[in-house]
């Protein structure tokens, strides 16, 4: 950095990905992001839903956080989608690839990819 308004420029274009992880949207994206998460590879997969999201203009109604340890380390990396009168969809075993399907069919169409969900990988 060489002054104050690069710093500025950088402050605003990491803005947005603050305040998407922080944001109180009709869906909720929780990544595990424990040490066994973040071993498994779960740091791209918050990256990947945190720009996703943004990407596909749904940073109004869905919002991305973490979380510590969500208990079920085998099927790392956890995310669970939560959706207001709707039970919670926990997705394993993510990568950005599945991010990227996710945020297109679940979180944009409402179609909850079964096979990368919890029941159908035990």
């Amino acid at each position: 950095m060489k002054s104050l308004a690069e710093l500025q420029a950088i402050r605003d274009k990491m803005k947005d990905k603050v305040v998407l992880r922080e944001g109180y949207g009709e869906k909720r994206v929780v990544v595990g992001m424990a040490t066994c998460g973040i071993a498994a590879g779960a740091r791209p997969v918050l990256n990947a839903f945190v720009e996703g999201v943004n990407k596909a203009g749904l940073s109004a109604t869905v919002t991305v956080t973490q979380t510590g340890c969500i208990g079920i380390c085998q099927f790392e990396p956890v995310v669970e989608v939560y959706e207001a009168g709707k039970e919670k969809v926990t997705y394993v075993k993510m990568t950005a690839e599945k991010a990227e399907k996710v945020i297109n069919e679940h979180l944009k169409n409402g179609k909850v990819i079964t096979e990368y969900t919890l029941a159908a990988n035990k």
